[in-house]
């Protein structure tokens, strides 16, 4: 069974977005995103809300000449790759190959979708990871934690959803970035 992977950069205060919306302080340079790409590179599928998408379709029509990095290049590669499924009720159609348009966020067709995908599946955007954490469909948290605090945004998890987690590798760049790589354990059984 393929492993849902919920990937974020964040601030060390915890904020994939500031108070405005704002996320161009959480780039990657070169070193950390040299490293997501080895990370990336096993993802067959991509899952994501509407605002993410949008965001990502950059990588369709990224040049991959020279006027970009070899990480860019690499990651604009994997990404164009990948198959794409976007949660969207608003999104009119896709705009990129290999997307298909869903209109809710189903957890027993993401569930199936594990099951029979042979390669792992990742999820981005804060909001439909938060479903999927809720409804326990993350098999690991990769959280990348940038040298800044933006003091309020959207958080990189949900209010009222709690985790077990087990740590499985710590990673640090020169730039001051970490990524923490977690594990999510089953919940608790109730005693009572």
């Amino acid at each position: 069974m393929a492993r849902l992977i919920y990937s974020a950069i964040a601030s060390l205060d915890g904020y994939v977005e500031d108070t405005l919306d704002a996320f161009d302080w959480s780039a990657p340079d070169d070193e950390v995103l040299a490293f997501v790409n080895d990370l990336e590179r096993p993802i067959g599928t991509y899952l994501y809300g509407r605002r993410m998408y949008e965001t990502m379709t950059y990588w369709e029509t990224a040049s991959i000449d020279a006027d970009q990095t070899e990480p860019e290049r690499d990651f604009a590669r994997i990404w164009r790759a990948a198959e794409k499924i976007v949660y969207s009720r608003t999104l009119p159609a896709p705009t990129t190959v290999h997307t298909r348009l869903e209109r809710s966020f189903d957890p027993a067709d993401v569930r199936r979708l594990k099951q029979s995908s042979t390669s792992d599946l990742s999820i981005g955007g804060a909001d439909l990871a938060g479903q999927a954490l809720a409804a326990g469909l993350i098999d690991e948290c990769q959280v990348f934690l940038g040298p800044i605090a933006v003091g309020g945004g959207k958080l990189v998890f949900p209010l009222g959803v709690r985790l077990r987690l087990e740590l499985l590798d710590e990673h640090r760049f020169s730039g001051g970035t970490v990524c923490l790589r977690y594990a999510v354990l089953p919940a608790e059984k109730s005693t009572i």
